[in-house]
């Protein structure tokens, strides 16, 4: 990001105003209510290179107030994945740990008039407030007196009420055009134990009001959050306007940039739930999500996840990624580090006549490695059976009778003669090897068959049958987005470790899925040279 994005530009107008750099910090507020998709990697990425680039700390905050959804396994999770991305935060606080502080500060708002307890439920309180277009409906509670909102509000921390029997809400403009700011709930009664403060608060405060008051406590210079969090902008203000006092240097402002929007995926936590309860995805991990963790699994690099964010840049305008483009990155990097293998898929068994013994080859691993390994040669070899032809065709030019062909990192073979089994299938071919290095128009990948060893492999293609789904998204989900199948590998991926990635020559990127056992190793299909689904 060479030129300066819209933020940028706003902090660097903020501190031509005498705003002091020192001043300026940022923060990432996830709810531990499930785990990290690609669209958080861009909000973690936008806070973490601006508090880099203005040497501000990056705090890491919990938005943990509903004790209903949120576990301290999602905690672990999302600082995990955020470890793994490369990213470091300065400090790791918890909304929770402010619960007292936002209590005293909705009994200042009473005190001003700004507060009110309503005794009606939340579907009344919705037919209320109406729509946009239509005039709300004041509650008959809402004149009630300071010190008889005061009283309410202690016996609803203290545990007198019931849940749903009473709320409280601010005191704004129930006419506003703006139906966040139609008397907004601040509390609500959720007899519920929290992960971390236990059975403490019978009270919990929503987002609306504890999100920017973390900011104010935290003295959050540039509260940075997606635009469909723009109609809160105008509330989050209000409410920082009734707390502020005149001793207050920093007062945070809420900017909103565009989510990122992945064709062919989907960037909901809510939705990512409904696809594992329907069991259309494994869980959370599923190499098939844009999860984080499924990422991981999926054999994604942190690096590649990284370029593809900073190339899709930060502005106010919603689109469409398309899905290509991560893709693009993936294989950049991948194509760098990863060791180079060949596997066989539909094995056609080649008998070299006048080939008897094992000879190993050494093989450089990567271009950009200086890693070798051996490769075993022997009389048997499997090469792909598309890679034969009984009758050569114009523009074939790998192997067929007659034909000669070079194996890749050894030697070149010609075609002898075809034997066949009883049903008229191609039993084996019959070959000829050569030892000079004449150049040829093939190469083909092979594996010695008696060295070989069987492995599992999981192809991936997209999730969703369309780019964009819609709300019946659960409709559009693609059946054929995992297919399995079995392969022949060299013995060099007897080793293979989770965390390599492996290009299967003229197949596609892979790596171990985390379910492999020592007899059982299973491939997880990264990206594909050329778009199978």
């Amino acid at each position: 990001m060479h030129n300066n994005n819209f933020l940028e530009k706003i902090i660097e107008k903020d501190i031509k105003k005498g705003f002091l750099k020192e001043n300026i910090s940022f923060r990432f507020p996830p709810e531990p209510n499930g785990y990290l998709h690609l669209g958080h990697v861009k909000s973690i990425y936008i806070n973490f290179y601006l508090a880099e680039k203005y040497k501000a700390p990056f705090i890491l905050r919990f938005d943990d107030t509903n004790p209903i959804k949120e576990e301290s396994r999602f905690i672990q999770a999302i600082k995990k994945d955020i470890k793994w991305l490369g990213f470091k935060w300065f400090k790791e606080t918890y909304a929770s740990d402010y619960f007292f502080k936002l209590y005293k500060l909705a009994k200042k708002l009473i005190l001003k008039g700004k507060a009110y307890v309503d005794s009606q439920n939340k579907k009344e309180i919705k037919e209320q407030r109406k729509t946009s277009y239509e005039v709300g409906i004041k509650s008959p509670f809402r004149n009630r007196s300071k010190k008889e909102n005061i009283k309410l509000f202690k016996k609803m921390k203290d545990g007198f009420f019931n849940e749903g029997e009473c709320v409280l809400r601010a005191k704004i403009d129930m006419n506003s055009p703006n139906i966040k700011l139609r008397d907004p709930i601040m509390y609500r009664i959720l007899k519920k134990k929290h992960y971390k403060t236990k059975n403490k608060w019978v009270i919990y405060p929503t987002y609306d009001w504890a999100h920017g008051q973390n900011d104010f406590l935290e003295k959050i210079s540039h509260s940075l959050c997606t635009l469909e969090f723009k109609h809160n902008n105008p509330l989050y203000n209000w409410f920082i306007i009734q707390i502020k006092n005149k001793n207050n240097v920093i007062l945070p402002k809420q900017y909103e940039y565009s989510r990122l929007n992945l064709n062919y995926s989907i960037m909901s936590k809510k939705k990512i739930q409904i696809l594992i309860k329907k069991k259309m995805v494994d869980n959370w991990d599923d190499p098939r999500l844009p999860t984080i963790c499924g990422l991981r699994r999926r054999g994604f690099t942190p690096k590649s996840i990284s370029n593809f964010i900073k190339e899709i840049g930060i502005s106010k305008r919603e689109n469409n990624i398309d899905i290509s483009l991560l893709e693009f990155h993936l294989k950049k990097h991948l194509n760098k580090i990863a060791d180079r293998v060949m596997v066989i898929f539909n094995p056609l068994t080649l008998i070299i006549e006048n080939f008897n013994k094992t000879k190993w080859l050494i093989e450089k691993n990567n271009h950009n490695s200086e890693i070798y390994r051996k490769i075993p040669f022997t009389r048997e070899i499997y090469i792909e059976s598309k890679d034969f032809l009984e009758t050569k065709k114009d523009n074939f030019f790998r192997l067929s009778i007659g034909q000669k062909v070079r194996l890749k990192s050894a030697f070149l073979i010609k075609g002898k003669s075809i034997i066949k089994n009883n049903n008229g299938n191609i039993k084996y071919i019959l070959c000829q090897l050569y030892k000079n290095k004449t150049n040829n128009k093939a190469t083909l990948h092979w594996i010695s068959k008696i060295y070989s060893f069987p492995i599992n492999i999981n192809f991936y293609g997209n999730l969703f049958k369309y780019p964009n789904k819609g709300k019946n998204f659960s409709n559009y989900v693609n059946e054929n987005s995992k297919i399995k199948a079995k392969a022949y590998a060299e013995p060099y991926l007897k080793n293979a470790k989770p965390e390599n990635k492996y290009q299967f020559i003229r197949s596609g990127y892979f790596c171990l899925d985390k379910e492999s056992r020592s007899q059982n190793l299973i491939f997880n299909q990264i990206v594909s040279f050329k778009k199978k689904y």
